[in-house]
Formats: structure tokens, C-alpha cells, sequence
């Protein structure tokens, strides 16, 4: 009965917590492209503050998903730096 108190207690908690979290559509820019020798990145990017958002939405083929979104995360962390 106690665990089913505190599961019932821990539901709620979870759904307010969530609905406090920021949505990241909220704070898009315009997307970015960005010439690479592999070819154009293009980079969703956020706040100047938030960099650990910045995405790429497209890339070229040869070019894997972690590589393309570490390029658009090195960009957002260059314009914050240019603040």
C-alpha cells in the first residue's frame, strides 16, 4: 500500500515537471546552411545560450549524423563566442 501511495504521488510530480520543460520549437532560428568539403549542412540552431539543441536537418549523404550535428554545434558555439 505505501509503494502504491508513492507511485501515485510520483505520477503527477512527473507530469508537472514535464510540462515546465522548455520546448526547443520555441526557440528555433531560421535554419542555417553551411558549405563543408563533404558539402552543405543544414543546421537547425537555437537560442545563442542553448547550443547543446543545435541539430543538422540535412546533410549530404556521406556524412554521418553525429558528424553533421557536431558541425552545427560548432557553429551555434561560434556565434555565442561572437557575442
Amino acid at each position: 500500500m505505501k509503494m502504491l501511495r508513492s507511485v501515485a504521488f510520483l505520477i503527477p510530480a512527473g507530469v508537472l515537471l514535464a510540462a515546465c520543460a522548455p520546448d526547443p520549437r520555441s526557440y528555433e532560428t531560421t535554419p542555417v546552411k553551411l558549405e563543408t568539403p563533404q558539402g552543405v549542412v543544414t543546421c537547425q540552431l537555437y537560442t545563442d545560450e542553448i547550443v547543446a539543441w543545435d541539430r543538422a536537418i540535412d546533410r549530404p549523404s556521406k556524412m554521418s549524423v553525429t558528424e553533421a550535428d557536431d558541425i552545427c554545434r560548432a557553429e551555434g558555439q561560434r556565434r555565442k563566442d561572437a557575442l
